[in-house]
């Protein structure tokens, strides 16, 4: 026989207000890390725990483990949650499906921001063993008395159990129990008695739990709630209000002309405004109209060539206003429900201050010139990249400067610029140490990048991410994308679902269809708890620079784009209300405010999608056409038990963007219309539906229900 290699600290924990001795913790790098119980494949982790877990305050998550052992006996687990003032709580785990599969989980939910933790204990459970031999010997007639009196002795040490713990009424359920198990009573009464849900409920909290066995504590950190659910508005300051002078020049739009569009946006409910970047522009290699290296006069250049004699980073572009209209600016967004998001590009225009005082921070090339940004054959002759890599301390400490700054103006939510070009652990030390003094305030990759950059990014502490969803139109494509979203980069990746960026205008909106419009704002907003709009996109703007390019023509990006917002809602030529409705419908729905609980339904129709979102009792089930030029008709067939339900029910589901009702079961007919391409359906549970209180299906090509016509 070999020797026993597990190794390990022995540690207490509290069940049921006892503490119990003996649990063993495996340890690292200490002999095997399986204890007496194993407890395998815990999630959520990250890299072994060696970053922390994303979740948001009351957003449900699954904290689940395999846990399994030799033999038939019972085996049962628990989380233990450690908050952040270092209290704990303990929540019983139970099997995950399929069966036989050895997964538990328990969903939980925290309500505190801040640093959380937890472990997985598993441990032999006998009572679980006795009942589950009692309900088969006892009415067989074997070891009839034998089972009873194992059984009065399990439910007399659990008795003791909350004796210790100072439940009274625990203590006589079970001492009672204990003593039913020895009267001279039908055996099968006997048996009836230990399992009366009382009974039962006083055991599941004071059971005897032997063999403890835990895994190390992993790490969770708990965001506030905007992290997790928010909806974006980007637009450029500059351009509301720029007009015409009447000498013919142009005059810059302004921060107190902006507030025209917080409001837009408020009315169209979204909760963050997102600046491309305030500072002062340089003008040395100034961009142009449509990226061209030869300006007009009053071509106002790309905000992100940031930095010139009236500043840098830390200076507010003289014609958008002073400091304090900046305040006000943010004041005013927040008495409308609006957070301000400011872009966080770490870069510089030749005529940035930080070139003459710190030319230490910048590359130089063989000829002695500072290097400028390039992604081949694309050239930012105006851009000038940092190289963190000199002087680290003080581009770390003026970067954190930075941030500080602006935070102190208002700013808790920064869009950073390109964070895959620079250094990993810049950023690794950066988010720590904002997190440390201002937990509140968020940050959003813009990171176009390869898989394991996006990821990495999102482990090391970015709150959301921008996504492949641009880039996502097939439907087997966007299945693929959102599974992996919701149930493999969960714990640590948050996708923001832009429609539209000022650097992309995506392919599937070029044709300018209306209906294109709104099956992409249809799809982000209720696929992604966290969503995103840039200014134009209400207007269907869809003119490429040229064919097969995914710029703009005549980019905001190089000049002012006034835009005539009110006349084109007058004109029926805006997408304004359709993107209030889906906002008002986040907020009234917790289903489509988290991106975990998402479920994919099947139809025939290769252009159409169906899936379903749940939280608790709220329950949104989504058809939308994939086609923006035909119309589509197919059968959804619904996955009964994904939803809770059975095969044969039948559901009243309330299309929230027709008003339309119709009664469905797990097979039925839609036909989406180029006018109404998608169903964002409410489902009224089989046992509130009436015949009168809903439309009767009278086809018999439709068995189920049927869809719009």
């Amino acid at each position: 026989m070999g020797t026993n290699a597990v190794r390990g600290t022995r540690v207490a924990t509290k069940v049921g207000g006892v503490t119990v001795p003996g649990a063993r913790r495996a340890q690292p790098g200490q002999g095997t890390t399986i204890g007496r119980i194993p407890v395998i494949k815990p999630s959520p982790v990250v890299e072994n725990g060696a970053f922390p877990a994303k979740a948001a305050i009351d957003e449900l998550f699954s904290i689940e483990a395999t846990v399994f052992r030799e033999g038939h006996d019972a085996v049962g687990a628990q989380v233990v949650l450690t908050d952040p003032d270092g209290a704990s709580s303990v929540r019983p785990m139970r099997p995950v499906p399929p069966a036989g599969f050895d997964r538990w989980g328990a969903r939980v939910g925290l309500d505190r921001l801040g640093s959380w933790r937890f472990r997985i204990e598993a441990y032999d459970d006998p009572f679980e063993t006795w009942l589950h031999n009692a309900k088969i010997k006892i009415p067989a007639g074997i070891d009839v008395e034998l089972m009873c009196a194992e059984g009065r002795e399990l439910f007399e040490e659990a008795a003791g159990i909350a004796r210790a713990a100072g439940d009274a009424a625990a203590v006589e359920l079970l001492s009672s129990a204990a003593r039913f198990l020895g009267v001279a009573v039908q055996v099968e009464d006997r048996l009836a008695r230990a399992r009366t849900d009382d009974v039962l409920a006083a055991m599941a909290v004071h059971k005897p739990r032997r063999l403890l066995t835990t895994t190390p504590e992993y790490p969770i950190f708990c965001d506030r709630r905007r992290a997790l659910f928010s909806s974006w508005y980007e637009f450029f300051p500059r351009s509301i209000g720029a007009h015409r002078s009447a000498s013919g020049h142009w005059v810059s739009g302004t921060f107190a002309t902006a507030q025209e569009r917080l409001e837009a946006a408020a009315r169209m409910g979204f909760d963050v405004v997102y600046l491309p970047p305030i500072h002062p522009i340089g003008y040395s290699y100034r961009k142009g109209r449509n990226n061209t290296l030869q300006p007009g006069p009053e071509d106002p250049g790309s905000p992100w060539a940031i930095g010139n004699a009236d500043g840098g980073h830390d200076a507010i572009h003289p014609e958008l206003g002073t400091f304090d209209d900046f305040d006000e600016f943010v004041r005013t967004a927040r008495s409308l429900g609006l957070e301000v998001a400011m872009d966080f590009a770490l870069q510089a225009s030749p005529d940035h201050p930080w070139v003459q005082d710190h030319p230490e921070w910048f590359s130089k090339r063989i000829d002695g010139s500072i290097a400028y940004a390039e992604n081949p054959p694309k050239k930012y002759q105006d851009i000038y990249p940092i190289n963190f890599d000199q002087d680290q301390d003080g581009i770390y400490a003026e970067c954190l400067r930075l941030i500080n700054l602006w935070v102190d103006h208002g700013v808790t939510i920064f869009r950073v610029d390109n964070p895959h070009t620079k250094p990993v652990d810049f950023w690794a030390w950066l988010l720590a140490e904002v997190r440390r003094t201002n937990p509140e305030v968020i940050f959003l990759a813009e990171a176009f990048t390869r898989p394991e950059m996006m990821h990495t990014l999102g482990k090391i502490g970015f709150h959301q991410s921008y996504s492949y969803f641009t880039w996502r139109n097939e439907k087997w494509e966007i299945i693929e994308y959102l599974t992996e979203l919701s149930t493999q980069t969960d714990g640590f990746l948050r996708p923001n679902f832009f429609v539209n960026t000022p650097d992309i205008l995506p392919t599937f909106l070029q044709s300018g269809s209306p209906t294109a419009f709104t099956i992409r704002a249809v799809l982000a907003a209720t696929l992604s708890s966290n969503w995103g709009v840039y200014s134009g996109f209400e207007l269907y703007e869809h003119t490429p620079l040229r064919h097969g390019s995914e710029e703009y023509l005549n980019s905001e990006k190089y000049e002012y784009r006034p835009r005539d917002f009110a006349g084109a809602e007058e004109r029926g030529e805006s997408l304004a209300l359709l993107l209030g409705r889906l906002n008002e419908l986040r907020r009234e729905h917790p289903a489509l405010q988290q991106v975990r609980d998402l479920h994919f339904h099947t139809t025939p129709h290769d252009q159409v999608l169906a899936y379903s979102k749940r939280v608790g009792d709220d329950l949104i089930i989504v058809v939308c056409s994939l086609d923006p030029h035909q119309v589509a008709e197919t059968e959804v067939f619904l996955d009964m038990s994904a939803l809770g339900f059975d095969d044969h029910d039948v559901l009243e589901v309330h299309d929230q963007l027709s008003g339309r009702r119709w009664r469905w079961g797990q097979r039925n007919y839609v036909r989406l219309t180029l006018e109404d391409p998608a169903h964002i359906l409410t489902v009224t549970p089989p046992s509130a539906v009436t015949p009168s209180a809903t439309r009767p299906d009278t086809s018999t090509a439709k068995p189920s229900g049927s869809g719009a016509s």
